[in-house]
């Protein structure tokens, strides 16, 4: 396995992380000896098979889940620590409105729970809402938009108080392949123009290739980090950068890392 090296301090630093739950029939052992180091501004994917511990991973670093060994950080704080300084948004499988809340509703929620002003709260909504193109949006319910503008409303909401990191749980994999793809191009675009760290969990190789600066392959559980893969992409991608021999050559190696972690299943 390739370890990830690192300049200076990482925004999320995993060593030695394990996590087993403690269930009826036994223990299940979710994540095994996981090193990674995140930099400011990562784009990380993490793929992997069913069960592989790649939504864990994630819900340990934004603190939903507790490691049972090992150590890490995120901002150089706990994970405790780093969600009561608001360091993260998160965005979940699916978009989880409230139905009876407009948009603009939906993304003010968490700023009226922190204590923001009401001037506060519509700047910040207008901004994050146009951000991710449903400026005119604002006034609808969650039931007047297509699932892909949903799924806009909830990046909105975990941008709306601007924490540096954002943590994707394969948001856009209930969807259809043209709504997903326009979705990954905005996603890029966002990414850009905000400069956050961004860990997405996704379960399809070309939306990880298409995405990453970097990307994580897990084997099957106990959920191991089997490669780390640097992609030498650029970081402005058209779609038919998929079919280049640079990228099919990194979908290549993922799907060979997904394999060799299989072989090593027990």
């Amino acid at each position: 396995m390739k370890d990830s090296q690192t300049i200076g301090t990482p925004v999320i630093d995993a060593r030695g992380l394990n996590l087993t739950f403690q269930t009826a029939d036994g223990p299940v052992h979710a994540l095994k000896d996981v090193n990674l180091s995140i930099n400011k501004g990562d784009f990380v994917s993490f793929i992997g098979p069913s069960g592989c511990g790649k939504t864990t991973l994630l819900r340990v670093i934004a603190d939903l889940e507790q490691p049972t060994g090992g150590t890490i950080t995120v901002n150089g704080m706990t994970p405790e620590a780093a969600r009561r300084a608001r360091a993260y948004g998160y965005v979940f499988q699916a978009a989880g409105l409230y139905p009876w809340r407009t948009i603009e509703g939906n993304v003010r929620l968490p700023l009226e729970i922190m204590g923001y002003s009401r001037a506060e709260q519509a700047e910040r909504a207008a901004r994050v809402l146009e951000l991710v193109d449903l400026k005119g949006f604002e006034k609808k319910y969650p039931w007047q938009l297509s699932g892909g503008m949903q799924q806009r409303a909830s990046i909105a909401r975990a941008l709306a108080f601007d924490a540096d990191i954002l943590l994707m749980d394969e948001p856009f994999g209930a969807l259809d392949e043209i709504v997903r793809d326009r979705l990954n191009e905005e996603l890029l675009r966002l990414w850009a123009r905000t400069g956050k760290t961004i860990g997405f969990v996704t379960h399809s190789i070309p939306e990880a290739v298409y995405l990453s600066k970097r990307i994580v392959v897990m084997s099957p559980r106990p959920g191991r980090i089997t490669d780390i893969i640097e992609s030498p992409l650029p970081r402005e991608r058209p779609l038919d950068i998929r079919d280049s021999r640079e990228f099919i050559d990194i979908a290549h190696r993922v799907r060979e890392g997904l394999r060799a972690g299989h072989g090593d299943e027990v």
